[in-house]
């Protein structure tokens, strides 16, 4: 475990690690009193998304943080109603807005703790998209975190393969299809790539 990559500014200490430990357990405890499934999803894209960071290389620092943003990538859905999380996919535009808003809603919920300031803009931007028609910030390309753009690709993928609502469920190869017709506009290239050759 190498948690104490994101305490910055933080003396590193046994002490340290276990808030920091017990402040994702209890948001993840939060998480799963809102919805099982979600909960089980966040573990699912945490899994897909350290897959896929490791290879593609990245520093173990860089994948464990990247593991922790996965986890608490839908945190903002605590702010969600129920009512509107069991339309998914099926929504209003007025719900569309108050479902969106969990990116910020994550990001903020997190903002004044010292430990997840590096991960918070893979939180805040994994639902934003290469080719700049993503939200909360229409960001574009590189100027998304890359953390995000694996978390996207992720989160994607599983949604895919395990919905909210069954009947529109996309088998593995399917899902697999979709990422790859989206590589390019919706998704990180080189990342929808990592992600197939880490699913092996």
């Amino acid at each position: 475990m190498y948690m104490l990559t994101l305490l910055q500014g933080t003396e590193t200490t046994p002490a340290n690690k276990e808030v920091l430990k017990k402040t994702i357990a209890n948001l993840m405890d939060l998480l799963e009193l809102k919805s099982p499934k979600l909960h089980q999803h966040s573990h699912q894209v945490a899994n897909y998304a350290v897959s896929v960071a490791a290879k593609m290389r990245l520093p173990r620092e860089e994948i464990e943080r990247i593991r922790i943003a996965a986890l608490l990538h839908d945190i903002g859905e605590l702010t969600v109603p129920n009512a509107v999380l069991a339309k998914l996919p099926y929504l209003s535009t007025r719900e569309m807005s108050v479902y969106k808003n969990h990116c910020n809603a994550g990001s903020y919920m997190l903002e004044n703790i010292p430990a997840f300031q590096e991960i918070i803009p893979y939180i805040r931007y994994h639902h934003e998209r290469v080719d700049g028609k993503g939200y909360p910030k229409r960001l574009k390309g590189v100027n998304i975190p890359l953390g995000a753009r694996i978390i996207a690709v992720a989160n994607h993928y599983d949604s895919s393969i395990n919905p909210c609502t069954q009947n529109w469920a996309k088998t593995k190869d399917a899902a697999i299809r979709a990422l790859l017709n989206d590589a390019g506009t919706a998704f990180d290239t080189n990342v929808v790539r990592a992600f197939i050759d880490a699913l092996g």
